[in-house]
């Protein structure tokens, strides 16, 4: 199971952290990985000025936003398999 969480904190928000979860669920089911993916919404991840903050697993993804969701997805959730 991919664990991901999205920030959703004050700045994350204002950048647009919604859109990028609601991106990822299309994602998600687009590829039907919907038994393999964990998606939440986080609180503060802690890397406030660097834009939508994803944590995957233990790795944290800076500057993630509605643009560049998609490229996200496929370099560390779909080549990751």
């Amino acid at each position: 199971m991919i664990e991901i969480s999205v920030c959703i904190g004050s700045s994350c928000h204002i950048k647009g952290s919604y859109k990028v979860i609601k991106s990822l669920q299309e994602l998600i089911a687009r590829y039907s990985m919907d038994d393999q993916v964990d998606l939440k919404a986080s609180f503060c991840l802690g890397h406030c000025a660097d834009g939508v903050v994803i944590k995957v697993g233990d790795r944290y993804i800076n500057s993630v936003n509605p643009q560049n969701v998609e490229s996200f997805f496929r370099t560390f959730i779909l080549e990751s398999e």
